[in-house]
């Protein structure tokens, strides 16, 4: 009997996917994170309540401090320098999968399992074991998981690749899990109010009123604080203008906020910084990829370039989805090559 440590949100995705790896005979550990301030929280009890449904082993781990000091931080700081962070790609990578596999460790577990909509396949053609995406999934979730490495990826199960959501919510129902109707968690787990209250709360008196410009730096209007908005945003910016306005530019050290129209935002090229290639960049070279420039685009091609040791990313036509501080993501073949931050 294989021993697999799973990921228990409180949600039905990871509730879903412990009940199939034991029922497909695993010994299953299921370990809760808890990022909050209280010591149980809803959905730990609807973890722990899961897992004794399932007569499965239940953890839960305080993360509390290091969530503050790199997600949190991380998340503050991009908005302090006017980029648009990705705070998950980053909570993934360097907290929930470390402890994962610190505790596979200590339960000397095989596998790490998680409720994500991704699948781990060989790739003949890298000789890697690589993150594969799935198609059938709206909302297919490797984008999020590019920065696990390939040693990492041989060890992990993801349940739910061959399962669209409706079928999860379904098995749910079916065995009973009080969860099988749980709405999906939106935006961040730590901005539940969203970000504009999150920010005005720890960022305080950092935010202040500053000027709406154009591009020549004529005043067109007033913004809240250049912390509270994002590259490309046209939405809540409180400014009529006879026609469609976007912000095209956020200038932190003048809190300034440069306003344009929608073509200022389209480039053909980006520089990719804090990036992770799953394959060894010579491989990849002279092969046309797939980029998505944030989680919800459905990609745009081009290819890598390594110029003055910088690592760029050419599309083969503009598109104006590139912000700063967001996670771009290299595809080929649906197998996931890279990714890095947007510079």
């Amino acid at each position: 009997m294989k021993k697999v440590v799973i990921g228990m949100s409180g949600g039905v995705d990871s509730s879903v996917a412990a009940y199939l790896l034991k029922k497909e005979g695993y010994e299953v550990i299921g370990v809760t994170l808890n990022q909050h301030l209280e010591e149980f929280s809803k959905d730990i009890e609807d973890a722990k309540n899961v897992c004794n449904k399932l007569g499965i082993i239940h953890e839960v781990v305080n993360i509390r401090e290091n969530f503050e000091n790199i997600v949190i931080k991380y998340f503050l700081d991009g908005y302090k320098a006017g980029i648009t962070p990705s705070p998950c790609v980053i909570c993934d990578d360097e907290i929930k999968f470390k402890i994962l596999f610190d505790i596979a460790e200590k339960y000397k577990a095989d596998f790490i399992a998680t409720g994500h909509y991704s699948s781990v396949e060989y790739s003949e053609k890298f000789s890697e074991y690589l993150l594969k995406s799935v198609h059938s999934i709206i909302k297919d979730q490797s984008y999020m998981l590019y920065r696990l490495s390939s040693e990492k990826l041989k060890r992990l199960i993801f349940p739910l690749k061959d399962y669209s959501k409706q079928e999860i919510r379904k098995i749910a129902l079916n065995i009973g899990l009080e969860v099988f109707d749980k709405k999906d968690s939106q935006g961040v787990c730590f901005a539940k109010e969203g970000y504009k209250k999150f920010l005005q709360d720890n960022l305080k008196n950092e935010i202040k009123v500053g000027n709406y410009i154009d591009k020549n730096g004529n005043i067109l209007g007033q913004h809240e604080g250049y912390q509270l908005y994002t590259i490309g945003q046209r939405r809540g910016l409180g400014i009529n203008l006879s026609k469609p306005i976007f912000i095209t530019e956020i200038k932190p050290k003048t809190n300034e906020i440069v306003l344009g129209e929608f073509d200022e935002l389209f480039t053909d090229t980006i520089e990719i910084k804090n990036f992770k290639l799953s394959v060894d960049y010579k491989k990849l070279e002279d092969l046309e990829l797939l980029a998505r420039p944030r989680f919800s685009s459905s990609g745009f091609y081009g290819k890598l370039l390594f110029e003055n040791d910088k690592l760029f990313f050419k599309y083969n036509n503009k598109n104006a989805h590139n912000a700063k501080g967001q996670h771009v993501v290299f595809f080929y073949d649906n197998f996931v090559v890279g990714g890095g931050e947007i510079a």
